[in-house]
This record gives C-alpha cells, sequence and structure tokens, in this order.
C-alpha cells in the first residue's frame, strides 16, 4: 500500500531557520554553504525532506519574512549559484526542497511597494492596499495600528504584520501574475514544493468592519502576560480572536489556492503546497488546493495530555476523512515562531523523558510529521534578558511600549520581552562543544547568542558519540518508522480511551498492525491489550522501547510499561 503513496506522504519533514543552523562562512550568521556542509548528517538522521525557511533577500526586520526581491538569494546567505548547488546536492542523497512562500505581504524596500508609495498615479499604485484615511481601528498583530501613513501618497497603506510588510492587494491581476511567475522561478530551479506563510491574511473583510475590543494591542499583549485565572486566560484568548478576525479569511482565498495548485500541477514529481494554517477548508476538494495544513490544535495546550492528544486525533481525522478525496494529516509541535519542544513540553522534572515520548508521538501518529533544527538535540529556550541583544522586532517594539506607554518597571519589561520574543527559539545551532557551540568561530559574534547549554552535551558531536542520546534516539526512531509500513500509512486506532496516563493505539494496514504505548507519566503501569479484537489471541513482538527490557515477545494481556516509556510492538 505503502507504494501508491505520494512522497510528502512518506516522508519526515526537518525545518531549516537558514540564519541560525549552520554558519560557512565563519562570520556568525548561518548560510546555504552551511546547509550544504551538512545534508550528509541530514541523511543520516533519516531525512526526507527540508522546509527551509525564507532565504530570499530581505532588510530583515522581520528576519526573512519581509522579502525586498522574490527571485534571488540573500547576499549574506550566498548566491543564487550556492543555492542550485544545494538544491541539486539534496536531491542527490534523495531529499525533497520546500521554500517559504510568503504571498500576503513584501517588504517596505521591494521595489514594487518604492513604486507604489510614490505617487498615486504610478503604475503600480494599486499593487497595495491604500486609503485616505486609516478607515478602522484594526491592529498590526506586530506593531500597533494596521494603518500607516505615507507622506509621498498623502494615504494609509495596510499591513496586517509590522509597518515594514505592507500588504498587496491580491485583487490586482498584475500582483497575481508577479507572484505566480515568483513561484513558478523556484519550482523551474527543481524546488519540490512550497510552505506557504500566513495564507489567512491575504485576504480582510472588504467591509472593513472595526475590531471592538476595548484595548489596543499593547494593552492586550500586557493583558495576557498578566492574566492568571483559567476564566482571565479564556477572556483574553477571545479578546486575541475579535481583535483579529476582520482581517482573516476574506473571499476570494479558496479561488487562489486553486490557481496556485494548478502551476504546481503543470510540473513533474508531485510538487506540493503545505499552508501555515489549520483550517482543512484549505484542502478543497482534496485534489485541487492544498496538500496540507498543519494540525497546530494539537500543539495548541500547557501539556500534551493523552486526553488533549486522543481528543485532537478524533477532531482532525474524523473531518480528513470525510473530504471528497480523503485528506492527509500533517503533524508538528514546533517551529521558529513558537517556544522549543523540549521547554514548552517539559514540566521542570522530566523534560528530557517527556522529549523522547513527545519525538515518538510525531512519528507515530498517522500523517506527515514536521520537526525543527535543534529539537533532535534537546535544544531549548534561551531567555535573553538584554533587550539590546533582542533581533525580533515584536519583542522589540514591545519592550518599548511597555516602558514608554505602560509604565512598566525597564527590568520587567525586558523578562517579559524576553519570554515572548521569537529569538528565544531561533538561536544557532549547537553543533560542538566549542566556543560558539561550533555553529562559529570563537572570536566572532553570533547573530543571536547561543545557548551556553552546549557546554553541557547539547550539542551533535557529543551526541554522536554517546548511544544513548538524544540524537541517536531520534535516528534510531527515524529509522525504525522508515522501515514499518504500519507506521506510515496505516489507519488510526485508539485504544483504552479513558486512560489519563498513557496514549495506546494500533497502526495497521493491509500487512501489518502495530501496538504503541507512550506513558505520559512517571509510574510504571501493568496494561491488558488482549480484549480488542485486534490483539485477541495474538503475541507481540517488540520493535522498539525507549526502556531497557529484553526483546522477547510479550503477551498483549499483561504488558508492563516503565515511567514515560514508548513502547512499539508488531502484533503477532
Amino acid at each position: 500500500m505503502t507504494s501508491s503513496l505520494k512522497w510528502w506522504q512518506t516522508a519526515v519533514f526537518y525545518q531549516i531557520y537558514p540564519r541560525s543552523f549552520a554558519d560557512g562562512n565563519g562570520d556568525g550568521v548561518g548560510d546555504v554553504k552551511g546547509i550544504l556542509e551538512k545534508l550528509d548528517y541530514l541523511k543520516d538522521l533519516g531525512i526526507d525532506a527540508l522546509w527551509l525557511s525564507p532565504h530570499f533577500p530581505s532588510p530583515n526586520r522581520d528576519w526573512g519574512y519581509d522579502i525586498s526581491d522574490y527571485q534571488n538569494v540573500a547576499p549574506e546567505y550566498g548566491t543564487l549559484d550556492d543555492f542550485k548547488t544545494f538544491l541539486s546536492e539534496s536531491h542527490r542523497r534523495g531529499i525533497r526542497v520546500i521554500l517559504d512562500l510568503v504571498l500576503n505581504h513584501t517588504s517596505d524596500q521591494h521595489p514594487w511597494f518604492l513604486e507604489s508609495r510614490s505617487s498615486r498615479d504610478n503604475p503600480k499604485a494599486d499593487w497595495y492596499v491604500w486609503k485616505d484615511s486609516a478607515p478602522n481601528n484594526w491592529q498590526s498583530c506586530f506593531d500597533g495600528d494596521a494603518w500607516t501613513y505615507a507622506p509621498e501618497r498623502g494615504q494609509y497603506y495596510y499591513h496586517y504584520f509590522m509597518k515594514q510588510q505592507p500588504d498587496l492587494n491580491w485583487r490586482n491581476p498584475q500582483v497575481k501574475q508577479a507572484m505566480w511567475d515568483a513561484a513558478r522561478f523556484w519550482l523551474d530551479l527543481g524546488a519540490d514544493g512550497f510552505r506557504l506563510d500566513a495564507i489567512g491574511t491575504i485576504y480582510e473583510d472588504p467591509n472593513l468592519t472595526p475590531h471592538n475590543v476595548p484595548m489596543n494591542l499593547a494593552e492586550l499583549r500586557r493583558a495576557a502576560d498578566l492574566a492568571q485565572t483559567p476564566a482571565e486566560k479564556k477572556k483574553i484568548e477571545k479578546y486575541w480572536h475579535d481583535m483579529f478576525k476582520n482581517q482573516w479569511g476574506g473571499p476570494g482565498l479558496h479561488d487562489l489556492m486553486k490557481e496556485l495548485r494548478a502551476i504546481l500541477k503543470e510540473y513533474d514529481g508531485d510538487r506540493m503546497l503545505v499552508g501555515e494554517d489549520d483550517n482543512i477548508d484549505y484542502l478543497g476538494n482534496g485534489n485541487d488546493e492544498l496538500q496540507m495544513v498543519f494540525n497546530f490544535p494539537l500543539m495548541r495546550t500547557e501539556r500534551l495530555t493523552p486526553d488533549h492528544i486522543r481528543r485532537n486525533q478524533k477532531e482532525r481525522l474524523t473531518r480528513l476523512d470525510a473530504l471528497p478525496i480523503k485528506g492527509w494529516p500533517c503533524n508538528t509541535l514546533g517551529n521558529h515562531d513558537c517556544s522549543r519542544v523540549h521547554t514548552r513540553f517539559g514540566n521542570k522534572v522530566h523534560d528530557a523523558e517527556l522529549a523522547r515520548v513527545n519525538l515518538a508521538l510525531m512519528l507515530t501518529l498517522r500523517g506527515t510529521p514536521f520537526l525543527y533544527n535543534g529539537e533532535e538535540i534537546g535544544m531549548t529556550d534561551l531567555i535573553i534578558t538584554d533587550p539590546a541583544r533582542l533581533r525580533d522586532t515584536m519583542a522589540t517594539w514591545y519592550y518599548d511600549r511597555l516602558v514608554h506607554e505602560l509604565n512598566v518597571d525597564p527590568a520587567e519589561a525586558a523578562l517579559r520581552a524576553g519570554e515572548m520574543t521569537r529569538d528565544k527559539n531561533r538561536t544557532p545551532m549547537q553543533w560542538s562543544n566549542q566556543p560558539n557551540g561550533g555553529f562559529s568561530p570563537a572570536d566572532v559574534e553570533t547573530w543571536l547568542p547561543v545557548n551556553p547549554n552546549y557546554a553541557e552535551g547539547i550539542n551533535v558531536k557529543d551526541q554522536e558519540k554517546n548511544p544513548t542520546s538524544l540524537l541517536r534516539y531520534y535516528k534510531h526512531l527515524l529509522h525504525l518508522r522508515k522501515n514499518t509500513p504500519a507506521l506510515i500509512d496505516g489507519e488510526y486506532l485508539p485504544l483504552h480511551n479513558t486512560a489519563r496516563d498513557y496514549f495506546a493505539f494500533l497502526r495497521k494496514n493491509d500487512l501489518q498492525t502495530i501496538l504503541v504505548v507512550l506513558n505520559y507519566s512517571p509510574d510504571h503501569l501493568d496494561l491488558d491489550f488482549s480484549r480488542g479484537k485486534e490483539l485477541k489471541g495474538k503475541s507481540l513482538r517488540l520493535l522498539f522501547s525507549s526502556a531497557d527490557r529484553p526483546a522477547k515477545d510479550a503477551n498483549p494481556k499483561a504488558v508492563v510499561i516503565g515511567a514515560y516509556e514508548v513502547f512499539i510492538a508488531e502484533v503477532q
């Protein structure tokens, strides 16, 4: 059955944040040469596909998500020829590459915007969203008001993100043509598809309906910092939704996605689209819009519990299965925009054990897993408490507002900014226990500080030598997944649906049935799986355990599971 699947259904994806992954020329900034030098590492790890965060020229107000040229490579990352080499060398190793396509906005330094801003009768005057006066109280999700005045035109332009990221006017056919040309440019070079950034923001409410939240963005962020009780948190969540709901998901998005999918269909090799969104509607009929959207609801929780995971799977898979052409799931627990898995889903006592359980969750659930660079060695968030070292404009803006508008003590403001910034989970990859974590030469200042825990074994080189390291565990599990067909295309059948401490399920295809038990507790468990029809009268052949147990067949009636154990067995 596995053979009928597309490459993106069998692949394990790995996100590379280029600035922080590997510094090939020793200037403190990651680059294409660095990635090229690490392709064998990625191949050896067991990665099948890469998602590369933006590699385009950019003034870096939002670190690459503000693009000033869609058809080139940022000079600090290398040249277009370097990129072509990276792409061909990835393909030579059987590794696919998808690029980050930012459709909603450009940089305010993009030639299109410079022209558009210059006058009302410029040929590109209508390439962005312009109004004579700010028509409503909309906020940008990064830095306050969503409307910014441009004296050159005597008008305001709209931006969902920061004011250096003006929104494109997708109702203009010329804009669409120019963006589709950019997509074709990379497809022609051999890119295997795109991760589509922030697609929900492309079209706003055409009536420009104001929001009704009784505060601005800075005040709302501050209220979120201070919310303590579940009721307060729920109210803040509603405010976030209500503040931005009129700036999301306007009419026209599905037609736009159909157009982009049609372009991909002109190319061979099953080029693919995955949306930075969790709305299953973007899959269309299963064959005319995106191939995948992320299962973000899985990670929208303070704690990953068996109960939360079960509810999430039931809801997602029921909806995917109901599509005219059955939808394919896509799971992740982290990326460049949120806390690292180790930090976010740890419990401060058993973080290391939970990191292993959660990796097993990603690799055994139905669907395509997306992993983030550095998770394989257990990298953690680094809280940067010196505002001068912050690089994330969203955080520096918030620090400034806390101190100057909301009169918060600068020390507390620095801590709040350090906690909310995305810098904390974008620090350079830790390759060795040399100074700078082996990312850059010792005497070079890296673009963000390196987490000092590289010296405590949280680095690639030390873990490659250690048979019990997280990195070796990753390799082992990735290898197991590749060689266990039911983990790739098997159906998901939940077991023991009321269990609070553990999550147990089967993955079953025509060839095999696999039992997976993930213990989220420090307790030893005595479990009986013999009642289910799939396991009655069968035995279990151990395929993998994170505990030290003899590799002998087990009886489904008496399965003993250790604290935080990952147990994977084939039903015989």
